[in-house]
């Protein structure tokens, strides 16, 4: 029986041996169930992709370059038909790990690991200041608010715990001095009106 076909085990339910074989057209049903399920850059999903080709190889004998071609041919085709947007794609990812309490920094390093370019990255940054006016203050009075740390801790349990939660905070990706301002600040409501995009508390 071929690797990749199908057959039933002892309780009756079908099982997949083997992987399938990387043909053009399973390669591009494989990048259309993915991106149904998961928004991806260009080289994520040639990452996901050339896994499959990898795989193809070991089992069928398929050929890695040729394999690689036709996952490039695809990607492209994807991009022309506007399924691939490593613009739209580092945007809407930067404002949901903003809007979760991630600083700037672990946002940049989260989208270098997807394969999004410095340049595009940058930008997406840039763009976190239409959900703030201080998208860096929104995002940590975000998460320590998630967490309960600082300011929205009870008054008891602030000064004890001060050290903490600026560690907390620092481990995030926020700056010492921002940790601080955070955890230390007095005056709780001025800080979320800076931070927000319109006055009122933090959304």
């Amino acid at each position: 029986m071929p690797a990749a076909m199908s057959e039933r085990d002892h309780g009756g339910r079908r099982t997949r041996k083997g992987p399938r074989k990387a043909t053009p057209d399973y390669l591009e049903k494989a990048a259309l169930h993915y991106l149904e399920r998961y928004a991806s850059s260009r080289a994520n999903l040639r990452r996901v992709l050339m896994g499959k080709v990898e795989r193809s190889a070991r089992a069928h004998g398929t050929d890695r370059e040729e394999g690689a071609k036709a996952v490039d041919a695809l990607l492209d085709r994807l991009g022309r038909a506007g399924y691939l947007d490593d613009t739209a794609y580092a945007r809407g990812r930067a404002v949901t790990l903003h809007r979760a309490g991630h600083a700037a920094a672990a946002i940049r390093m989260k989208l270098r690991q997807k394969g999004v370019d410095d340049d595009t990255i940058w930008a997406a940054l840039e763009a976190l200041h239409d959900e703030a006016e201080a998208p860096e203050l929104a995002a940590a009075l975000r998460y320590a608010r998630k967490r309960r740390l600082g300011p929205y801790r009870t008054e008891a349990q602030r000064e004890s715990n001060a050290e903490r939660d600026m560690a907390a905070l620092a481990r995030k990706g926020f700056s010492p001095d921002l940790c601080r301002r955070v955890v230390l600040t007095d005056d709780l409501e001025t800080l979320e009106q800076e931070a927000a995009a319109q006055p009122g508390p933090l959304g």
